[in-house]
């Protein structure tokens, strides 16, 4: 297969991200997180810390009903379409690992893309969140269970599917094995998937 894309839905903490780099470096490809935003930035004209701010958010259905009455599309959606254009766009150019913004679902009708979600026990995301990404303050485990909350609601509101349901995706994985050796995994799977 020649351009094949990777996409990376995780829970966070789970070191999706940590993993989501350490492969697309062992594929030899392109890695893809932030710079969606610096790309839809430029796609939709938005200043690019307001299309990071607006990322998880969404409306709900009777505010966007009554927003849709008198207006053009509300700013999270004109987001998510600025967004989904980049993956696409990015996918049919070249090889690449792409982490969340539903990358997943706005590629599953290519025969080329990976789709992984990878998950891992609490307690080790819990000291991944505090030792990784220096967030000490408060009780973590409901500032961690509130970033999952955010993140389904999310994929649910714009795929209408369940953010993590395993049909969803064509492995999941448990990082709790370590970062090393997730990656390990992952490269061969994709290695193998991309041979079909």
């Amino acid at each position: 297969m020649k351009n094949y894309a990777v996409t990376i839905a995780r829970e966070y903490g789970s070191g999706g991200r940590l993993i989501g780099r350490e492969l697309a470096r062992e594929l030899g490809c392109s890695f893809y997180d932030k710079e969606i935003i610096s790309l839809a930035a430029k796609e939709s004209g938005l200043h690019e810390e307001f299309i990071e701010t607006m990322e998880n958010r969404r409306v709900s259905g009777f505010l966007y009903n009554l927003y849709m009455t008198y207006h053009e599309l509300p700013i999270p959606e004109q987001v998510f379409i600025a967004q989904s254009k980049v993956i696409k766009d990015t996918a049919d150019k070249e090889s690449c690992v792409i982490i969340g913004r539903c990358a997943d679902y706005v590629l599953a009708e290519r025969k080329n893309c990976v789709k992984i979600f990878i998950h891992a026990p609490l307690e080790l995301r819990i000291t991944i969140v505090r030792d990784r990404y220096h967030e000490g303050s408060g009780e973590l485990s409901g500032f961690i269970r509130k970033q999952d909350k955010d993140r389904a609601s999310y994929y649910s509101f714009f795929t209408h599917q369940k953010w993590g349901r395993a049909q969803n995706y064509n492995i999941c994985l448990d990082s709790s094995i370590g970062i090393e050796a997730s990656v390990t995994l992952l490269k061969k799977f994709v290695e193998e998937f991309t041979k079909r």
